[in-house]
């Protein structure tokens, strides 16, 4: 990606997500089930077929979607932060049974430059698991009560993605939130590794990046089984 194209792909993530902040609980005032965080849930969103909404229709129950396209784990800027492009800010207090989360993404692709993003990585998460700002989001979630599921990214389906060069960091990140699964009770990772076959395009969206409908429907069945499993 060159430099010049960047800026204009943050510019036009910040655009989309502004369209849309994501639900208010209150439109939805029986949901148990929680959705915060970026593109990767909010995708599809506009025709009713995001991740939440592969959600509902497994659980047969009302899910509030909070995520954006855009979003950061990591984000100054108060305004658009607050409208929803600080994944931290999208939290609503609400009676939540399961929160679900994901994020880090844009921090690592349009964050860092595409380089040098080993500091980047270590703010997302400290290599123990132990620090970071995924780490204190997941510790306050679970202060609500509610159980957490952070969900990972989609794999490239290896024909030319955009995020082909992401691949190491995203799967060190992955190991990183897995790490801290293992050490706090009521949070989950689910890591989508292995959904996409190596080649197959038809999980992702044109873009190579995003899901298409059949992605976020593969994504939102997975989250919906580990609920499942978890409730009895």
């Amino acid at each position: 990606m060159t430099t010049l194209l960047r800026p204009f792909l943050i510019a036009l993530f910040a655009l989309f997500s502004l369209i849309g902040c994501g639900e208010a609980p209150a439109r939805k005032p029986e949901a148990r089930i929680l959705v915060m965080g970026d593109s990767m849930l909010a995708w599809n969103g506009g025709t009713g077929q995001a991740v939440s909404d592969a959600i509902e229709d497994a659980l047969k129950e009302p899910v509030v979607d909070r995520s954006v396209i855009g979003a950061r784990m990591i984000y100054p800027l108060p305004l658009t932060g607050a409208a929803g492009l600080n994944i931290r800010k999208q939290f609503r207090a609400g009676d939540w049974d399961w929160i679900v989360v994901n994020g880090g993404g844009n921090d690592l692709w349009l964050g860092c430059g595409c380089i040098a993003c080993a500091r980047k990585l270590d703010r997302l998460a400290a290599e123990d698991a132990q620090s970071g700002t995924i780490p204190d989001l997941m510790r306050k979630l679970r202060e609500t009560g509610a159980r957490v599921i952070y969900t990972g990214y989609l794999r490239s389906p290896g024909r030319g993605s955009p995020i082909d060069h992401c691949k190491t960091d995203g799967q060190e990140l992955d190991r990183r939130i897995a790490l801290l699964a293992e050490e706090t009770e009521g949070l989950f990772f689910l890591s989508l590794d292995g959904l996409v076959p190596h080649g197959d395009l038809s999980f992702h969206a044109v873009d190579r990046i995003h899901p298409s409908i059949r992605g976020s429907a593969a994504i939102g069945a997975k989250i919906a089984t580990l609920i499942k499993n978890e409730d009895g």
